[in-house]
């Protein structure tokens, strides 16, 4: 198959060729013909399958094909995208799709000032690329008009939900002319999703290209179980043992990244970090430094990361597990890319069990685990596989111990280790014992 099979016109195929893009992925064999049948799409694929294209390119065509030309302040496709990043990257595509069509494309965020923006809309846009949060504020002060859209593609939907844009796209259904065409791409098809596709899409095609919540195969995944103030440590061990030339690491907050990244740079390693705190210009130049290899290692949050596109990334570190099990597939998803190999290494600590148990749950499958010799954890991480089950072992050699302290200590110890409730007479042994101590004193009064 190749992309003249589907239709496409000579202008796109020039485009795609330029590009080096030869055979179409399976999401791109399945998405152009149903877009330019202009039928709904709800379809699920994961970053990395060729999503953008499989959208993007009979989107284009469509565009130069049909409908009236851009009147002003208007848009006639919108791509909604979960953070500025992926809209900025969505947007580079797009323009590189349409580079021999006379349409104009264009991406708007939150971050950065407003004004150029609204100028920029005054002609009109065919393709815009915009975060949900911006498109409201450009739509109230009527610097935007939806009447003329044709198309609107949701990109990501999974992860616009679980950032918290459900109110927000809501509101822009309601700014939607009733007839278009309405394209939803989701890593996961969520109970979620599906509601808020029965609510926007009409009669969508369905399509699913890779296993349902699978990682991808060729990426090479373990753990390794550490104490969570020995993390930065082992990390730094680790790098230096493999020799890692260009790693992306993922840190669960905003300090997080930035104390890692303050450690590493205060080694002499050249490193920088990216989160939601940061300027979008910022951001965008220590991305760029990364993708040139003059930074080599980059720290990031999840929102941050979101829809990074670096080729040849071999290895990807969750410095701390992501508390969505999605997200996990989204991290590692950054390598392994496009026929290469990659690995994901994630450094695990005892009150991460849980997060660990419900990944290997959603991947079906149990994660190896690797002790680093000198950092085996003194909190053990219990047991995990792929059913959910936190395994914990019984072996408590301590036991005589019958004083109140012990009692409590072993139970606390019992609490720290797994989260889920110990065997019963243990645990209600030391709670029995603080009532008798308080109540004693209370009754002399």
């Amino acid at each position: 198959m190749t992309f003249a099979t589907l239709g496409l016109i000579e202008p796109l195929l020039r485009a795609l060729e330029t590009l080096g893009y030869q055979t179409p992925t399976p999401v791109q064999a399945q998405a152009i013909p149903a877009v330019l049948a202009g039928r709904d799409l709800m379809a699920a694929a994961q970053t990395g399958t060729g999503k953008t294209a499989g959208f993007a390119v009979p989107l284009l065509q469509l565009l130069t094909m049909e409908g009236p030309k851009v009147a002003a302040n208007s848009v006639r496709a919108l791509i909604l995208c979960p953070t500025r990043e992926l809209a900025e990257q969505v947007h580079a595509s797009v323009a590189e799709y349409a580079q021999n069509l006379p349409l104009t494309t264009y991406a708007v965020y939150g971050g950065v000032s407003i004004n150029p923006q609204m100028m920029k809309l005054r002609k009109g846009v065919d393709v815009l690329v915009a975060t949900p949060g911006r498109l409201i504020d450009l739509f109230r002060q009527n610097a935007l008009k939806l009447n003329q859209l044709q198309t609107l593609v949701l990109d990501e939907a999974d992860r616009m939900l679980d950032l918290g844009f459900s109110e927000e796209l809501a509101n822009i259904y309601r700014m939607l002319p009733k007839k278009r065409q309405t394209l939803l791409f989701s890593a996961t098809f969520s109970d979620d999703i599906r509601l808020l596709a029965g609510q926007m899409l009409n009669d969508p095609l369905s399509i699913e290209v890779s296993p349902r919540n699978v990682a991808a195969n060729t990426v090479k995944q373990w753990v390794v179980p550490v104490d969570k103030k020995r993390k930065a440590e082992l990390f730094v061990h680790l790098m230096r043992k493999g020799r890692w030339k260009q790693v992306l690491v993922f840190a669960k907050t905003r300090n997080g990244v930035d104390a890692l990244v303050d450690k590493l740079q205060g080694l002499g390693i050249n490193a920088d970090g990216i989160h939601g705190d940061k300027p979008q210009a910022t951001r965008q130049r220590a991305l760029d430094r990364f993708k040139s290899s003059d930074v080599q290692i980059l720290v990031a949050t999840d929102v941050a990361a979101r829809g990074l596109d670096i080729e040849d990334l071999p290895l990807v570190v969750n410095f701390d597990l992501p508390i969505v099990a999605e997200d996990y597939i989204h991290r590692i998803g950054r390598t392994g890319r496009a026929g290469n190999t990659g690995e994901a290494i994630s450094l695990v600590c005892a009150d991460e069990v849980n997060m660990l148990s419900a990944i290997e749950m959603l991947t079906r499958q149990t994660l190896t685990r690797k002790m680093e010799p000198d950092f085996e954890p003194e909190h053990r991480v219990p047991d995990t596989d792929a059913s959910g089950q936190v395994v914990k072992k019984p072996k408590k050699p301590k036991k005589p111990k019958a004083s109140g302290g012990g009692g409590g200590k072993r139970n606390l110890g019992k609490w720290v280790d797994s989260g889920e409730v110990a065997p019963s007479e243990p645990s209600i042994k030391p709670v029995r014992k603080v009532p008798v101590f308080n109540t004693g004193p209370r009754k002399k009064k």
